[in-house]
């Protein structure tokens, strides 16, 4: 009798990113997203909306099949907006903080929900002058993704070196490679996710939240990894932006594959390790301060280990799962990404080269269209 082989699910992907529009002149951020939203609404309809900044501006792309529908949608989001904004005068660039920006000087979106959320966090959300990179994997069944949600816990600060590219905040080279999760870190309901042990506890936690006036709405749960309120996905949202469409890419298929490898695993009725999210925190923080570049803990040998073995692991971990989701060249770039550094690692080199936070800026949108 012939053995059967399960095909993994499909787990479509929806990729969701904030950039940074730029005044060619002053390298400055420019608060002008409104013309640049109002032009992309014609073409892009609701692919680009506003963010809480005004001179930020968020797009996602479809729903996407694949991950090389992923690369085609980001590339064609980003194409878009770069031909907006120059036609505006402007430039745009990829960064998860900009080198010299000033958070006061920024003006709010006029929008009754970022009014809303400035009001409850005053300065709190005033200062939030990030950008971020979201990635969303569909699983429909809410029990299957709250175990996944769990198990991939483990792997956020993987994640995060990979896509380290916020050492500047304000003028100031911060000591960390990505600085925005200490920015975000004042917002309530921010960071690691909480280990729930069902779905209805999950759901019990939201319940009370929305009937003690905590939140109106369960989107206002903002942690690194999230089951989506609305959408049947996961959602990661621990990674820095991106600066090129490649490592956007390769961070999309490498979220991808660890989903679906952990979904065989649950399928084989083997789990992969939790581990306290005190013990993940630690390795979080390792990651924001060094990037690729220093030691991660091993929890099951209780060492420290290079970060980038730790990634290497992580890709022998998942490599069964590689070949059926065909992202396999997309995932190969990580070995780019360690070799050249990420796009902290890039930015502090142009810094160093130069003494120019300008030049740093010059840098991050000169990325913005490489590759698409």
């Amino acid at each position: 009798m012939a053995t059967v082989v399960k095909k993994l699910p499909q787990f479509t992907l929806g990729v969701e990113e904030e950039y940074m529009i730029i005044d060619p002149q002053t390298r400055d951020l420019r608060s002008h997203m409104s013309k640049i939203v109002e032009g992309g609404k014609i073409v892009l309809h609701e692919q680009v909306k506003a963010e809480m900044h005004q001179a930020v501006v968020e797009v996602g792309t479809n729903i996407c099949q694949n991950v090389s529908d992923a690369r085609r949608e980001v590339s064609f989001l980003r194409r878009k907006i770069h031909e907006l904004a120059a036609a505006q005068g402007l430039a745009v660039g990829a960064s998860s903080t900009h080198p010299f920006a000033k958070w006061q000087d920024q003006e709010i979106t006029d929008d009754p929900r970022y009014h809303s959320i400035v009001n409850e966090l005053k300065d709190i959300a005033r200062s939030n002058l990030i950008f971020g990179l979201h990635v969303h994997v569909g699983i429909e069944s809410r029990e299957i993704a709250l175990q996944l949600m769990n198990q991939a816990c483990y792997f956020l600060p993987h994640l995060y070196a990979l896509t380290a590219n916020s050492p500047f905040w304000e003028g100031r080279n911060t000591g960390f490679k990505a600085f925005r999760a200490k920015v975000f870190a004042k917002f309530p309901r921010t960071g690691l996710p909480e280990y729930f042990d069902s779905v209805q506890s999950y759901d019990n936690y939201l319940e009370t939240l929305v009937k003690t006036n905590c939140i109106d709405n369960p989107k206002k749960i903002w942690w690194d990894l999230r089951m989506h309120p609305f959408f049947s996905t996961i959602e990661f949202r621990i990674c820095d932006m991106c600066l090129t469409v490649d490592e956007t890419i390769c961070i999309v298929a490498l979220i991808q594959a660890v989903v679906a490898k952990l979904y065989k695993l649950l399928m084989s009725n083997t789990s992969f390790n939790i581990y306290r999210i005190a013990l993940i925190r630690e390795n979080k923080f390792r990651a924001a301060r060094n990037g690729v570049d220093g030691l991660l803990i091993d929890f099951g040998k209780k060492i420290e280990v290079p970060t980038k073995e730790l990634i290497m692991e992580l890709l022998e971990f998942i490599d069964d799962v590689v070949d059926e989701l065909g992202s396999r060249a997309d995932i190969e770039y990580v070995h780019q990404i360690l070799e050249r550094g990420t796009g902290a690692d890039q930015q502090l080199d142009v810094f160093e080269k130069t003494g120019s936070l300008e030049a740093v800026v010059d840098f991050i949108t000169g990325k913005f269209t490489e590759g698409i």
